[in-house]
């Protein structure tokens, strides 16, 4: 079983908009949308679950009728962080499916994952026991503790972001949730799932993602996002290439006559 966690419970405060990014209609439909159908076309997955803010629930209901996202299998009210909501979506997802399923945990305003990056991480859990997708960094990253001046330079060689999925066997990363929810600081720092997992003494395997896969979070991301949907528009309408979600859709179908 193959399993997508979406977690969508963000008040947009980042973004100044009216209403939560995740709902920010874009060509027509709002963002979590967009991501969802990724989920919904990829073969591999079977179900999809998701951690909404409480008060979006019902509105997230019709919207999955509305757009036919047929392999959501529940929806549970989100938490205070984004790492309690991914909680409470595992929780939900443990009751009704077994126990080394695989589940992707990926972010409702990342809609532009490729279809291959989905594919891979599967491949990843079943051969490593986890994923974390990420991309090298082009630019020179630094830390710094105050701000200011700068503590440390790690090798841009051997430095980078990580994105979603983030991917593992539920009954190990539900267990690692609930280790560090146990612990005096909870998620304090927790910032992602691989985070938690390192915290933790494990360790977790790279999958190289796309460098489109951004984190809609800001209104420049809503200018990126159009515009990279213009782009895989033009890829379909001019013949540069077909993008690989629509070309393994196709494959698929012909495989079926």
């Amino acid at each position: 079983m193959n399993i997508a966690i979406i977690f969508a419970g963000g008040s947009g405060v980042r973004m100044g908009a009216g209403v939560p990014k995740q709902f920010l209609e874009i060509n027509g439909k709002p963002i979590l949308i967009h991501t969802l159908q990724l989920f919904q076309e990829h073969e591999e997955i079977d179900k999809i679950y998701m951690a909404i803010n409480e008060e979006y629930i019902r509105y997230v209901e019709q919207l999955v009728l509305d757009f036919r996202i047929g392999k959501v299998a529940g929806i549970t009210a989100g938490g205070v962080t984004a790492q309690d909501s991914i909680y409470n979506a595992l929780v939900l997802a443990a009751k009704e499916n077994p126990q080394d399923s695989v589940v992707l945990i990926h972010d409702g305003v990342r809609p532009f994952v490729e279809y291959s990056v989905i594919s891979e991480n599967i491949e990843s859990v079943e051969k490593h026991g986890s994923a974390i997708t990420c991309t090298p960094c082009y630019e020179t990253i630094l830390v710094s503790r105050d701000g200011k001046k700068v503590d440390s330079l790690p090798l841009r060689q051997e430095s980078y972001a990580a994105q979603a999925p983030q991917s593992f066997r539920l009954k190990d990363i539900l267990a690692a949730h609930e280790a560090i929810r146990n612990t005096p600081d909870g998620y304090r720092n927790m910032v992602d799932a691989c985070t938690i997992y390192r915290a933790l003494g494990r360790q977790p395997h790279i999958v190289i993602g796309n460098r489109g896969n951004i984190k809609v979070t800001t209104p420049e991301d809503v200018y990126m996002f159009r515009a990279l949907i213009q782009y895989k528009e033009n890829e379909q309408a001019f013949g540069f290439g077909l993008t690989d979600r629509l070309a393994a859709k196709m494959n698929r179908y012909k495989k079926q006559k």
